[in-house]
């Protein structure tokens, strides 16, 4: 098939364009949200650049859409309406904010085009009325077991720490620090340090280590010389980046929040939300790294047999092969079935492990 699909998600294209398929990824010019292609990404070739306001609206199979507004975009542009002229699927990502759990997803209570959780929490907590709903859990190329954990620190991965706050939760980052160093990846974390003031808390800015945005492969070679990924996320989807982690034989902390309860495996770590019992479960870790492997090795193989990447691609291969067929002829391009009313409340910001 080829499938129309902006790059939202950099995180999650990593998995889904290692499929069999074609892949065809908006880009223009000044690139942004509307128009990134690949992003100078290492992909398959299947993954193509292309231009969306000229491109052959007959040569789409299906179209993964993946902001509301999309479903306007596609039918002005192909001139085929999202599941009506043209296959759809909505991939939501994100967990639902505002009046939870009684907000109302944009594409509720609409029969065209089926809505794909990646998590079965989030399926739960949105409202999608009569939508038809399916969870495709995510899925991750495998890395390797690449943990030595011979830094005694704990490791996080999160974007926009500041902006984000306790959604993040950054605020609980210092009384980890005060466990251990804490090193930390991801976009917009050298605000960290000046935000979250550590002296304030009479402890050394030593105890926070920046490694900001790095590649995907120098952020697994880092990332698994820590003792222990720490995973502080109050209320985010499933974070890849915890994946990641399990997948290279890293032992696990998190809050006992979204679906990490159902991710993390006894014995591959803890999950908590009694942050007292994951600071001392840390100092255990950090004291034990015989213990560390032992736990990092019960996260893989869990990580490897949930969140594989053929039982991901296998799983997308069979929804899209279900997909009604729409014409390829030409339609008055309309807005499509989305309730617009909600999309000012559902819209949030799309969570990346990495760029």
């Amino acid at each position: 098939m080829r499938i129309l699909v902006w790059h939202v998600h950099g995180g999650w294209m990593e998995a889904f364009v290692r499929g069999r398929h074609e892949y065809l990824l908006p880009k223009s010019s000044d690139g942004g949200a509307w128009g990134l292609g690949r992003g100078g990404r290492e992909w398959p070739v299947a993954a193509q650049d292309v231009n969306v306001e000229t491109l052959d609206p007959a040569s789409v199979d299906a179209v993964v859409l993946q902001r509301p507004e999309e479903i306007a975009a596609v039918a002005r542009s192909l001139g085929r309406r999202p599941g009506i002229d043209l296959p759809a699927v909505y991939l939501e990502h994100n967990t639902p904010k505002g009046d939870v759990p009684f907000t109302l997803h944009p594409l509720a209570d609409q029969s065209t085009i089926p809505v794909v959780h990646v998590t079965h929490f989030n399926q739960l907590f949105w409202d999608t009325g009569t939508a038809t709903t399916t969870v495709i859990e995510h899925g991750i190329p495998d890395p390797g077991h690449l943990y030595t954990g011979e830094r005694e620190e704990m490791g996080v991965v999160v974007n926009e720490p500041v902006r984000r706050g306790r959604v993040t939760g950054t605020d609980l980052l210092p009384g980890f620090a005060g466990v251990a160093p804490l090193r930390v990846f991801g976009m917009g974390t050298e605000a960290l340090p000046e935000a979250l003031n550590l002296k304030e808390f009479g402890l050394s800015e030593k105890r926070l280590r920046i490694a900001g945005d790095v590649a995907a492969p120098t952020l697994h070679q880092e990332l698994a010389r820590c003792r222990l990924y720490l995973h502080p996320l109050r209320w985010t989807s499933l974070g890849l980046a915890l994946l990641e982690a399990m997948h290279l034989g890293m032992p696990v902390l998190a809050l006992a929040t979204t679906e990490a309860s159902r991710a993390i495996p006894r014995g591959a770590g803890l999950v908590s939300n009694d942050v007292g019992d994951l600071q001392r479960f840390a100092r255990r870790l950090l004291n034990d790294p015989d213990d560390a492997y032992a736990m990092g090795m019960v996260a893989r193989e869990a990580a490897l047999q949930r969140y594989g990447l053929d039982k991901f691609l296998g799983a997308w291969d069979e929804l899209l092969a279900e997909l009604p067929k729409g014409s390829r002829s030409g339609s008055s391009p309309q807005t499509g079935t989305a309730n617009a009313r909600q999309v000012a409340d559902a819209r949030q910001d799309t969570e990346r492990t990495h760029p």
